[in-house]
């Protein structure tokens, strides 16, 4: 990476600071005044499903399976490159394509659309086959019907990457892909829902976490109409098309937590009464009620927001000090210990303690006599807009603007190997979308854009408090939480970083 002036740093972080402030302050009235009546709004005014072409198309009954049999092309043609091509990380498709474009080309897509990567899945294709051999199948555990095993999942695959570094092995690589798809139908195969997706897989928790801020949602055109309905077909199916897989019923669906945006319910839908809505994206940060007060749930979105952090942190120097001197401390070298111990830290321990004070101190300045999990309830969904905006910022920032371009030699070297020479020799300095020197700025103000968001959404919450509202000292303690996350974001990104999946060094 090139260094870049001190001076020039300080002036940047100046103008960005004046002018988050200048959003916030000298034209925040007027904005926020408008966001509320856009917040306000019960219902979205547009319907993806109607629009002429995309609508057609995803309404169509083999829409979905159209899209995953390109994802699965391409995930065939990884696996392939896997096990049998070169096996280094940069040049091979596997790596490549899993660690630079997927990652980035999903917080694109959560932020334009919605849950893309889940509609087209190709790990779920089974799933008809699957529940022909289940059955009538049984029903996940009672016990398991929450997002704690979800988290544990999530950090274990957060552990795994960085221990065995999985960005820098096609072949372990496409061992994680295929084990997605053995667990995926074997779950399916035994439990009549779909468990995989709405309590395991990690990527699904990512995602449906990530989507809590999408312009899109499930919902219903007309409610008369479902209180009418007597099949429920878009959450049981019908004689064509399965029902909702995580047994979301279309009229109740608040969140776009837990759904995979299948469009089954719509395809299933005798009335034609389920729509695709446009909405804000900040609306479930905003809403009181959009989720389930409970314990697992928000504990999961302080730990997807530490996780932003110390996901980028895995690739900084500081990192490698600090696992040297543990190592000294326990007198092991033994890294996946030690990282088990820096990552368990930051992505568990310091969510839930920090999330948990947090609410705490809320409560106390609020003067409210509440059980904890109500107050943790209260503010938690304003930290989405921040979390989404630090893993935006360092997937399809720092990854994807700074190596996107590097699947063009990828691929030519991939067809070169088979002795196909249509697409030229490879140009293995392709990388940058951007120059180097811009992605400095383009993480700083994403983060920064987060945090605003997330700075008004814990005002809109705390004026739209049950009971009474809450003044500006209960709000001060997620404040500084934000500050914090931010602040930490912000130092650890400015840090050199691996130039991971790429060629290009910079």
């Amino acid at each position: 990476m090139p260094q870049r002036e001190e001076a020039g740093n300080w002036v940047l972080l100046g103008f960005v600071w004046f002018f988050n402030f200048g959003l916030l302050t000298g034209i925040g009235r007027l904005t926020i005044q408008r966001m509320k009546q856009i917040v306000s709004r019960p219902v979205p005014r547009y319907d993806v499903l109607r629009f002429p072409v995309i609508g057609r198309f995803l309404r169509w009954r083999w829409g979905r399976l159209v899209m995953q049999g390109l994802m699965l092309g391409i995930t065939a043609v990884m696996l392939y490159d896997g096990f049998t091509g070169r096996q280094l990380a940069p040049t091979n498709l596997s790596t490549v394509i899993t660690w630079v474009h997927f990652r980035g080309l999903v917080m694109l897509a959560l932020l334009l659309f919605g849950n893309l990567f889940c509609m087209s899945c190709p790990f779920t294709l089974p799933r008809t086959l699957a529940q022909r051999v289940s059955g009538s199948g049984r029903r996940w555990p009672k016990a398991l019907r929450n997002k704690w095993l979800a988290v544990g999942v999530l950090f274990f695959y957060l552990w795994l990457y960085e221990w065995l570094d999985l960005w820098a092995s096609p072949l372990l690589t496409v061992w994680i892909i295929l084990a997605y798809f053995v667990a995926s139908f074997v779950l399916e195969a035994i439990f009549k829902e779909s468990p995989f997706c709405k309590y395991v897989c990690p990527l699904g928790t990512f995602n449906f976490t990530s989507a809590t801020i999408s312009p899109t949602q499930i919902t219903i055109r007309s409610a008369d109409t479902c209180h009418t309905c007597v099949g429920k077909e878009c959450v049981n199916g019908s004689e064509k098309v399965l029902g909702c897989g995580t047994e979301l019923f279309a009229p109740q669906i608040t969140s776009n937590m837990d759904c995979v945006f299948c469009l089954d319910c719509a395809r299933a839908c005798p009335h034609d009464n389920v729509a695709l809505a446009l909405r804000n994206p900040l609306r479930e940060a905003t809403t009181m009620g959009a989720w389930p007060r409970r314990w697992d749930l928000n504990l999961l979105v302080l730990i997807y927001a530490f996780a932003s952090v110390g996901n980028a942190f895995g690739m900084v120097p500081p990192i490698y000090a600090l696992e040297n001197q543990l190592s000294i401390c326990l007198n092991t070298e033994d890294e996946g210990l030690i990282l088990f111990i820096i990552f368990g830290v930051i992505f568990v321990l310091l969510p839930v303690g920090l999330g948990t004070l947090t609410a705490w101190l809320s409560r106390t300045l609020a003067k409210r006599q509440e059980p904890l999990r109500l107050s943790l309830a209260r503010y938690t969904p304003a930290v989405m807009p921040l979390a989404f905006a630090i893993w935006f910022a360092h997937f399809a920032g720092f990854h994807f603007l700074s190596s996107a371009g590097s699947i063009v030699p990828v691929f030519q070297g991939f067809m070169l190997d088979h002795r196909i020479s249509l697409f030229g020799q490879p140009d293995w300095t392709m990388g940058p979308l951007l120059p180097l020197a811009w992605l400095d700025p383009f993480e700083l103000v994403v983060v920064l854009v987060g945090f605003a968001a997330s700075f008004y959404a814990i005002g809109v919450r705390a004026r739209r408090a049950e009971s009474k509202p809450d003044g500006f000292a209960a709000q001060l303690p997620w404040l500084a939480l934000l500050l914090l996350l931010a602040g930490v974001a912000m130092f650890v990104f400015y840090l050199p970083m691996e130039m991971r999946g790429s060629v290009f060094a910079g």
